[in-house]
Order: C-alpha cells, then sequence, then structure tokens
C-alpha cells in the first residue's frame, strides 16, 4: 500500500517526470523480455553440435543488442556505418580468367608465404554479397580476424566488382556456382596440403550454400560459415518489397546494380540481345532479376531463378560441417523462411538465430565498437577449426558426424 501511495504522491507532485519513468521502467522491462535474447541454437544431436557447444562459448550467452539501437533497420544502417571505419586492408590483387573468356579478381591479404613459413597454412575464403568487395565493411572486419589467427586470407570478387572491368556479357546469379568452382580449383591446385574455410556473406552465402548442397561429400572446402544468407528467395523479395525502409532499401541496391553494368550497356545489348534501357530502368531487384539476371542465365522467368537460387529445403545435402547465423528480424530473410527445422535434423549444418540483428548488423553493447557478435561468433569458430587442424583431428571429428 505504500508503494501505491508513494506512486501516486510522485505522479501528482510530477506528472511529466513520472510519465518518463513509467515510459522507461516499460521500455526496460521490453528490452529484457523481447529484445536480448540467448540465441536460437538448432543442430542435430552428435558430433558438430558438440564441438560448436564446446568451442564457441558465445553461443551460450544472452545477446544484447545495442539498447538504442536495436530494429532491423537502424541494426543495417549503423552497422554499415560503424564497420565503414574500419581502414582499407592491404591486399594483393590477383586476376583469374575464367574458360567463357570472363575473369574475376582475388585479393589475397597474405600474398605468398616468406622464409620458413609453411605453405600449409589454412586459406580463409571469402564470398561478399549482393554488390559487395573485398573492401566492403563486413568483409574488413572479418579478413582481419582470419589473418590473425593465421590463415592465408582471399577475397572473392564477383564478375565487373571491386574495379575489375567486365570483359564478357555475363555477371553473376545465386544459382551459378561455376566461378566458384573456378576459384577453388585454382586455390587447391596452388596450395594442395591446405585446408580451405570459406565464409559467405548475404548472396555469397547463397552461392556457397549451393556450392556445399551440390557437391555433399565431395567439397573441397572442409568448413563453412554462411551469415545473414536469405535462405527462401521468394519471402526475401516479397518482404523486401513492404512499402517503407524495406522498399527504400530495395531502391538503393537496384540503383548499384544497374550502375554496375550501366557502363558495359553497349556489350550486353549486342552479345546478348537485351533491352538495356528497360533494364536500367528497374526500380526493384525482383525486376533486375526479371528483365537481366533470368536472360543471362537462361532462366524461364524471375519465379524459375528464384526456386532454383532458394536453399531452403535443400540442408540435407550438405556434408560440410557448416554453421549459419541470421537475426530474426532480418528484412532479407523472414524468420519464418529460415529453416531452422531443417537444421534440427541436420548433423552437418547448425543455425545461430538472434532475436535481432537486421541483415549483416548483430550490433551489440550500449556503445557500439567493432567485433559485434557476428565477428565474435566466427573467431570463435575459425580459431577452434584452427586448433583441431593443428592437432590433425579434423577428418575424425566430422566425417563420422551423421
Amino acid at each position: 500500500m505504500d508503494f501505491v501511495e508513494s506512486t501516486l504522491l510522485f505522479y501528482s507532485s510530477s506528472p511529466r517526470l513520472a510519465l518518463a519513468v513509467g515510459c522507461g521502467l516499460l521500455f526496460v522491462i521490453y528490452y529484457l523480455t523481447s529484445v536480448a535474447k540467448h540465441p536460437m541454437f538448432a543442430c542435430k544431436e552428435g558430433k558438430f553440435k558438440e564441438f560448436l557447444e564446446l568451442n564457441c562459448p558465445i553461443l551460450q550467452e544472452r545477446y544484447w543488442p545495442t539498447l538504442w539501437c536495436f530494429s532491423t533497420h537502424a541494426q543495417t544502417v549503423l552497422a554499415h556505418l560503424f564497420r565503414g571505419r574500419l581502414p582499407n586492408l592491404p591486399y594483393h590483387r590477383e586476376i583469374l580468367k575464367l574458360p567463357d573468356g570472363g575473369m574475376v579478381s582475388l585479393d589475397w591479404l597474405d600474398n605468398g608465404p616468406p622464409h620458413g613459413e609453411t605453405i600449409n597454412k589454412p586459406i580463409a575464403l571469402f564470398l561478399p554479397g549482393l554488390t559487395g568487395h573485398s573492401q566492403t565493411e563486413y568483409v574488413k572486419s572479418l579478413v582481419p580476424v582470419a589473418h590473425r589467427l593465421g590463415c592465408r586470407c582471399v577475397v572473392f570478387n564477383n564478375r565487373g566488382i571491386g574495379g575489375v572491368d567486365l570483359l564478357t556479357p555475363r555477371t553473376y546469379c545465386a544459382a551459378n556456382t561455376e566461378d566458384l568452382r573456378e576459384v577453388l580449383k585454382m586455390i587447391q591446385a596452388r596450395y594442395p596440403n591446405s585446408l580451405i574455410f570459406a565464409t559467405g556473406v548475404s548472396l555469397g552465402g547463397i552461392i556457397l550454400g549451393h556450392y556445399l548442397e551440390e557437391t555433399g561429400s565431395n567439397s573441397v572446402i572442409s568448413a563453412a560459415l554462411l551469415i545473414s544468407v536469405a535462405w527462401d528467395c521468394h519471402a526475401g523479395s516479397q518482404s523486401l518489397e513492404i512499402p517503407g525502409l524495406n522498399l527504400m532499401l530495395n531502391h538503393r541496391l537496384t540503383n548499384s546494380l544497374c550502375r554496375m553494368i550501366r557502363e558495359h550497356k553497349n556489350k550486353f545489348e549486342i552479345e546478348a540481345q537485351l533491352n538495356m534501357d528497360h533494364v536500367l530502368q528497374s526500380r526493384t531487384i525482383r525486376e533486375f532479376d526479371e528483365r537481366f539476371t533470368t536472360k543471362i542465365f537462361g532462366f524461364e522467368g524471375v519465379d524459375h531463378y528464384y526456386t532454383r537460387a532458394t536453399l531452403r529445403g535443400r540442408l540435407d545435402r550438405i556434408k560440410t560441417p557448416t554453421l549459419c547465423v541470421n537475426a530474426a528480424d532480418d528484412m532479407f530473410a523472414p524468420f519464418k523462411a529460415l529453416p531452422h527445422e531443417e537444421a534440427a535434423q541436420s548433423s552437418h549444418v547448425a543455425m545461430v538465430i538472434t532475436s535481432r540483428g537486421g541483415h549483416i548488423g548483430f550490433m551489440e553493447g550500449l556503445l557500439p565498437a567493432v567485433p559485434f557478435f557476428s565477428e565474435r561468433l566466427f573467431e570463435q569458430y575459425l580459431k577452434s577449426l584452427i586448433q583441431v587442424v593443428k592437432y590433425n583431428t579434423l577428418r575424425e571429428l566430422f566425417c563420422n558426424a551423421e
């Protein structure tokens, strides 16, 4: 009764302050009960799950999204800005010519073994997102981690990306792994005794996921990490076309895609017989894919392309240890489209889902600073894999996981 009387007295004497305090308390209660949660972790009981639980303590911790910035769009945009302050990395660029006459670039942070260094050090391969490249902010936050842990790091820049000219009327798409296979063939030929740990972000994660499911037990990749992957391209496209901030982001990405191919307009019109004026008028990614991507890669239409590009429903084909991290509020990958039930039945694929984090956001702490949740998870995962390699137990640990 004293508490009630004290509260009423406080309100009557300072109603505005009392209202502010009440709203603050409600906000804190909401944050503690609905925002700051332990990540969902889905993986079949077995060696891979035990390995992750033992070596990645972050999975047992509560994820504390930035208190004043935990909405999906704020996380996505501000994480981009915070990571964007990181300095550019001093890569050594290598051009890889492809069988069809095209080319991609590989940016190496470690461009060869100094005297006395083993040539068998692990390879950390990175695949950026839709318009990303080796100096994109989320790549610059991950690569130094792998380099510090002793990996030889290389970023695979898609055709026409990262300042490399487009030689043929062909770019890249979520459902095609041909260029990645050529990159892996070159890496394996140069470093035949090095294990390859691959990280794919957003679109790069879709391409990497398709390589893993297509090759199954024959994958040359030893372990993988997929960050903010759109597991169902139909659901992702629908989410990005919701009016408001989602659609604004959609327009921005589409403009970036159009800008990338605008300077090669004549080449596509002549050799690929496309109406490039119509392509360059695209306002959404779906329109761009309908008018351009489907024509370049021979799909019947955008629905056919998105069905082929969707990884959901194919996790059982992946036989490489693969850790996946998504945020439940990712506008590219709505929670209902995340295949956590499939991961719960998979001995090779584990899925971590945070309550918040946006798309490639995962900011945390009151005063956010890199590393964020995704970088910390990456470091713990990669460090544990390297330790396993050091004692030559990786194959024994995972080959009989089923």
